[in-house]
């Protein structure tokens, strides 16, 4: 497994671990087809993002990573404040469980949530529900390139 992956794992599992504690509990996906009904707790999906830095540290060689994963929130309620309730509330989840353990177990060296993007997104069936994309900076050494 590279270091990219055992970074976005991690966040997968923090995120997975600290959103599991709601009730309803929101369902946490990565690499997962999005389900067609959104769960009552909302939904939470890990993505890989990309590398926005990469620095070469010579002898031995080795690079010096910045790797920026995006968790997207998904809150549905039967009212745009009930919506935003939920999404509040998962966001500061998502938040505390990177900020609790800034090195993910150990996977990475540094972790930081950073500011969230929202939106208003119409589904089928539905009328619509609060989204906001979190993106998480993962820093991290490597042996080789992260995308290998």
């Amino acid at each position: 497994m590279s270091a990219r992956e055992a970074a976005i794992a991690a966040l997968h599992d923090a995120v997975a671990a600290a959103l599991a504690l709601r009730n309803p509990a929101p369902l946490t996906l990565r690499g997962e087809t999005v389900p067609q009904r959104l769960p009552p707790g909302g939904l939470a999906m890990v993505q890989d993002g990309e590398t926005a830095e990469e620095t070469p540290i010579v002898s031995p060689l080795r690079f010096q990573v910045r790797h920026v994963a995006e968790v997207v929130l998904v809150a549905p309620g039967p009212s745009p404040q009930a919506r935003a309730a939920l999404l509040d509330a998962l966001l500061v989840d998502v938040a505390a469980a990177v900020v609790a353990d800034r090195t993910l177990g150990g996977a990475v060296e540094w972790a930081q949530p950073e500011a969230p993007f929202l939106d208003v997104v119409e589904f089928e069936g539905a009328s619509a529900a609060r989204t906001a994309s979190v993106p998480v900076s993962l820093w991290f050494t490597a042996a080789d390139t992260p995308l290998s």
